[in-house]
């Protein structure tokens, strides 16, 4: 390999050599310089194509800090790997710690809270925290914007849902499935393409009926399955993945692909994320291996990291789970405590899990809180265009 590269070298006059001697009468060329010339127009090129593309994912329209952005280009560059190393390494060694949550990442309940036990009848309480007191406002739920006849859409509420870690807190929403209607919008760089309705962001007509605002899943290069919406597919829609199915009267649900879900004349939207993390109301097998690397890279289900999901209840009402510090068994153990009997993995850590519910403020606007305090993003994020793809949902 050095033979060959000295010798390419060697061409456009770079070696260690002093020049030859120029001979009597014959005039001195410049071969050295023309050749250097070219070298630097050559690692010109090489450097400006880098340079030209990162600028443009820096610059590119949607609401993205530039740490997630250089993170995206690095991935987009060959760089999956390393950036699967460090996260494996920082977010499996950084495990939680602490007897109980910091109160400060706790939600702030209301008197409109109920207990579950007065919820409607498909509203699963949250498990009381085994064996630790149990903290102000947990496993109390809250009802949120009441559509019009005057009963609450979504109910929010906080446990903890694992026993080992009584530090690590799980937000939960559950949203009415007849009183509300869901929607997919592509971001302006995921799931790729242009020409997406939408324009990457709320549709400003339906912000005052908005109920709920959330994360969708993993780029798509990374999914291990396709996106689908207003009759355009991007990749390709998986049998047997996880995949959140919307249809035209608005309603939502969740289940595999080909066995509980398939495209028929009233789908408008599929988004698929890797594979199903419950079912039959318990979490699947194989969650602390990655089985298959169904969920994603090696290791990636041990992650200690924010983690979000969505599934269904046995009503057909969707719920949405979030947390910081959570395994990706954790997760699937939190979504089946809150309810779900099929539920999938949604996007991952800090700067991409983002819930905001929805209520009129006393100026008749409506005004966004966080599921728990802690998440990263502004709890208005999706009425600006986005990068990624999300949902949201409205009052019918």
């Amino acid at each position: 390999m050095g033979t060959i590269l000295d010798a390419d070298l060697a061409t456009v006059g770079i070696t260690g050599d002093p020049p030859p001697a120029a001979t009597s009468g014959s005039p001195r060329r410049p071969r050295h310089r023309v050749g250097w010339r070219a070298v630097v127009v050559v690692l010109a090129l090489i450097l400006s194509v880098p340079g030209v593309s990162y600028a443009q994912a820096l610059t590119y329209p949607g609401s993205a800090t530039w740490q997630m952005r250089s993170v995206e280009w690095l991935r987009d560059h060959g760089g999956s790997p390393l950036v699967d190393r460090v996260e494996n390494w920082y977010y499996t060694a950084n495990r939680p710690t602490g007897s109980a949550p910091d109160r400060a990442a706790l939600p702030v309940t209301t008197a409109q809270g109920v207990s579950a036990g007065h919820s409607p009848a498909s509203l699963a309480p949250p498990p009381p925290s085994a064996g630790h007191p149990t903290m102000p406002g947990e496993g109390i739920w809250v009802p949120g914007r009441l559509d019009p006849s005057g009963v609450p859409a979504i109910y929010t509420s906080f446990f903890r849902p694992d026993t080992r870690y009584p530090s690590v807190v799980a937000g939960a929403a559950w949203i009415r499935a007849r009183h509300t209607s869901a929607h997919l919008v592509a971001g302006t760089r995921e799931p790729g393409g242009s020409g997406w309705p939408g324009g990457a962001r709320v549709v400003p007509g339906d912000v005052p009926r908005l109920v709920a605002t959330f994360n969708s899943g993993w780029k798509m290069s990374d999914a291990h399955g396709g996106f689908y919406l207003a009759g355009r597919a991007r990749g390709r829609l998986m049998a047997g993945q996880a995949s959140l199915v919307i249809d035209d009267s608005g309603a939502a649900t969740v289940g595999q692909w080909a066995r509980d879900v398939t495209m028929n004349p009233h789908v408008v939207a599929v988004r698929q994320n890797l594979a199903l993390i419950v079912d039959n109301r318990r979490p699947v097998n194989g969650l602390t291996t990655n089985a298959g690397h169904r969920w994603g890279s090696f290791e990636n289900q041990s992650q200690y990291t924010w983690r979000s999901g969505a599934g269904v209840d046995a009503g057909g009402n969707l719920i949405y789970v979030s947390g910081e510090n959570l395994t990706l068994q954790s997760l699937a153990a939190a979504l089946a405590d809150a309810g779900v009997v099929r539920g999938m993995e949604l996007d991952i850590h800090s700067a991409l899990v983002s819930f905001a519910s929805w209520v009129p403020s006393p100026s008749g606007k409506v005004k966004p809180t966080k599921l728990l305090p802690g998440m990263d993003r502004p709890a208005n994020r999706y009425l600006a265009a986005d990068q990624r793809d999300f949902f949201y949902l409205t009052l019918k």
